[in-house]
């Protein structure tokens, strides 16, 4: 059995593997960003060995390609920050170690007390996820041979050149941009938040109290979250993605302004309404102990809502990130969406007393609901004024 699963395991990620390959070959996309930085970064490598070990003959050339290579980061900004702060952990390595060894005249004994201290230093919070260099670079020094002042300042030196090509290759050849990932992961997080609502609706309309659907919406609902801090997350990439890039001026987007900000606070908006609305239904599923169901008047109403949350949150990227830019038709129909929703609201608030006079604690429950549905409602009319007068 245990044999079984090891080979649908690896039939599966082979799949997986082959289908990466192809979507990296056929189309643009997150597979043929990976795949071009990972040939930048073994060519990085080629060009540092090249120079520093076959034509130079460097006595430590493989400092260069190593370095070049870790140095193929995912934006040229961060090529160049951590660029800066690896060095300056090598070189701190490298220099205390050179010192310590040369003083006790003993590699062995130097290494015990040069590795507390450079990895202490390595927590420098300014080396940030480079300080581990420190210890490398002291390691570097006090095993590969007999520690001289022209070994260490050459190995500083190769490390320069390594770092210099890596930065060189990631600026100057096809200097990645995340523009793209922004919008898709806004979209992703707008369009899984519809169908939710959607889904939601379509159950509350039906009378449908299922515990076990109304548990997969909440699970769902629940991992909106993450969607938005991913599209929260693409926005700073896309920014970070810009600075220092010389593609930037050649292209005809702009970088994420403020309306991306904007379209992830709606967006975590949404990700409480809709937990809110999704935890509630679970609460009032079937099992345990349910608590009390409004009654049709109010629950087709409130169906009503969600589906017109639902097209507002669809119409909303479509209205902010449209390809040629503003759309007024687009602008009018979520504008026109909006205040139907505001009316719904109006209406819901005005039935909710008699649609659970039986039953008081429901009044309670249902009221914090709308109360999430009109802050909602609220964001989505204040963005669409937003987006109008901007």
């Amino acid at each position: 059995m245990g044999m079984s699963e090891t080979a649908v395991r690896a039939r599966r990620g082979a799949r997986s593997l082959g289908e990466s390959v192809r979507q990296a070959w056929t189309r643009p996309g997150p597979e043929r960003d990976v795949a071009i930085q990972a040939g930048k970064a073994a060519l990085a490598a080629c060009v540092a060995w090249l120079v520093a070990g076959w034509w130079l003959k460097a006595p430590n050339a493989f400092a260069a390609p190593w370095v070049a290579i870790v140095l193929v980061e995912s934006t040229v900004f961060r090529s160049i920050a951590r660029g800066l702060q690896q060095l300056a952990a090598i070189a701190t390595g490298t220099v205390v170690a050179t010192g310590v060894a040369m003083l006790l005249n003993s590699p062995t004994l130097a290494m015990a007390f040069v590795l507390p201290v450079v990895v202490l230093l390595g927590n420098w919070g300014r080396l940030g996820s480079q300080g581990i260099y420190a210890a490398t670079g002291a390691l570097f020094v006090l095993t590969s041979g007999p520690v001289t002042l022209m070994a260490s300042a050459t190995r500083i030196a190769e490390a320069c050149f390594g770092a210099f090509v890596g930065i060189a290759v990631n600026a100057l050849i096809r200097p990645p941009v995340y523009l793209r990932g922004t919008r898709v992961a806004l979209e992703e997080a707008a369009d899984e938040a519809r169908r939710i609502l959607e889904a939601v609706a379509d159950r509350l309309a039906a009378g449908e109290w299922d515990s076990e659907p109304a548990r997969e919406l909440h699970e769902r609902a629940l991992r909106l979250f993450r969607l938005v801090e991913q599209a929260r997350s693409a926005v700073g990439w896309s920014r970070e993605s810009l600075r220092a890039n010389p593609r930037r001026r050649k292209l005809a987007e702009a970088p994420p302004g403020q309306e991306y900000d904007d379209a992830v606070t709606v967006l975590d908006y949404v990700a409480v309404h809709t937990s809110g609305v999704t935890r509630a239904v679970l609460e009032s599923s079937d099992g345990g102990r349910p608590q009390p169901r409004p009654g049709p008047a109010v629950s087709e109403a409130y169906a009503d809502f969600l589906r017109g949350s639902a097209r507002a949150i669809c119409l909303y990227p479509q209205s902010r990130f449209a390809p040629g830019g503003y759309d007024a038709k687009v602008d009018e129909e979520l504008r026109q969406v909006v205040d139907a929703m505001r009316r719904t609201l109006d209406d819901l608030h005005r039935r909710l007393p008699d649609g659970v006079l039986e039953e008081p604690e429901a009044l309670a429950t249902y009221g914090t609901l709308l109360t999430q549905a009109r802050r909602l409602a609220d964001q989505l009319v204040t963005q669409e004024r937003v987006s109008r007068h901007a």
